[in-house]
């Protein structure tokens, strides 16, 4: 078993191969277990980061043009923050960054095994910041966004 470790947008996260079989392996990334498959072994693959969102989206951005990406920050965060219950991938931020939202109320949707889930605030307040956009993949126990 190889073990290695990653650091994705300064969070830290303990990858280990248990298994290689042709192009598909077994992995547990912080000890969650994965099936994974080699798309193209044949390719070399350069990752590229993402630009950062502008501060003040234009009138006909998407909401989720306020976010900071940094899809797999540390997992702090007070009361207000509203943390990834799964991994999976965002596909939609229903709320932007000042408005007034209630415990309870869908603030973001979070596809994961084929399934959608509705995230929900925690706790009363205004949107103080999104810290995610729709389309990344995120861990469990990455902050989405925080209300203040």
């Amino acid at each position: 078993m190889k073990q290695f470790i990653y650091r994705i947008n300064g969070q830290e996260y303990i990858v280990a191969v248990n298994k290689m079989e042709g192009d598909l392996a077994e992995v547990a990334v912080n000890g969650a277990n994965y099936k994974v498959e080699l798309v193209n072994s044949d390719e070399e693959v350069s990752l590229v980061t993402r630009p950062a969102a502008k501060a003040a989206p234009a009138p006909a951005a998407p909401k989720s043009a306020t976010a900071t990406p940094s899809a797999n920050r540390p997992t702090g965060g007070g009361a207000g923050a509203v943390k990834s219950p799964l991994p999976g991938i965002v596909i939609g931020i229903q709320v932007n960054v000042g408005d007034e939202v209630k415990k309870g109320q869908t603030v973001a949707m979070l596809e994961a095994m084929k399934m959608e889930n509705a995230i929900q605030a925690p706790v009363d307040g205004k949107v103080t910041e999104i810290c995610v956009n729709t389309g990344d993949s995120v861990l469990e126990g990455v902050v989405l966004l925080t209300i203040g």
